[in-house]
């Protein structure tokens, strides 16, 4: 990123009827440290030339990485933040294409995470009084489910892993973590802490307690997720294998 010391990495497939592009040039006007990155993941509709269009609203602000054929979500937010950490940005991390979390939640996250005493920032779904988290009943439920699972696997207290918001500081934990592809297509997530909380060839692991959960103010379940059920269970299936893993080290 040539203009920016934040990056924000949007992993994208088939993306053509929910990108907003108001509401992400809007997003960087509020913030001028920012940067965007936008993956597109072998789509087969016209996302890729409405990003290409995209950058040229905001050029330096604006990258654009195209990935031949579909690789799934974790590789293209792996490939993502490895293209912004190539410039000398301080922050990276990556949000929805669909902004469920919205522009001022996200830099709401950024300022935290500029603050310096966090390692990594995770946006956080829980429904709270006064809060608006608009989520379907049964992917809230199951989503529950997965959190306690996940909270198991990483042996962390952690109440949400998947909400499509996260930002991390610069460190050489981040760059280890980041240096081979996930094992897991939707779990990368909990993946990611994973190896960013163990040592790693000789790399020290980022401490415990400067990973943040920030509750969200407000978070919307946008219509288009891709996430099936039969996805959901595998994905269990392979929390089991991380959490393996996470004992052997």
């Amino acid at each position: 990123m040539t203009q920016a010391s934040i990056a924000l990495v949007v992993p994208c497939f088939d993306e053509e009827s929910r990108l907003d592009r108001a509401a992400f040039v809007a997003l960087l006007d509020d913030m001028p440290a920012l940067g965007l990155v936008f993956v597109d993941d072998g789509s087969r509709d016209q996302t890729l030339a409405i990003l290409h269009a995209l950058a040229r609203e905001r050029p330096g602000r604006i990258e654009v990485v195209a990935l031949t054929k579909n690789q799934g979500k974790a590789e293209a937010v792996r490939r993502g933040l490895l293209h912004a950490l190539a410039s000398p940005v301080a922050i990276a991390g990556f949000i929805d294409a669909d902004l469920s979390t919205p522009p001022a939640e996200i830099l709401r996250l950024t300022e935290l995470a500029r603050g310096g005493l966090h390692d990594v920032v995770m946006g956080s779904r829980v429904q709270l009084l006064g809060r608006s988290i608009n989520r379907k009943s049964a992917r809230h439920y199951l989503g529950r489910i997965f959190a306690t699972c996940a909270s198991l696997s990483l042996g962390l207290p952690v109440y949400d892993t998947q909400c499509g918001a996260k930002l991390f500081r610069r460190t050489e934990a981040l760059a280890a973590a980041l240096a081979e592809p996930f094992s897991s297509r939707w779990a990368f997530d909990v993946e990611l802490l994973a190896r960013l909380i163990r040592p790693r060839s000789g790399v020290p692991a980022i401490p415990v307690a400067s990973i943040w959960e920030e509750p969200l103010l407000t978070w919307t379940d946008v219509p288009g997720s891709k996430m099936r059920l039969a996805t959901a269970l595998w994905t269990g299936l392979e929390l089991v294998r991380i959490g393996w893993k996470l004992r052997r080290r």
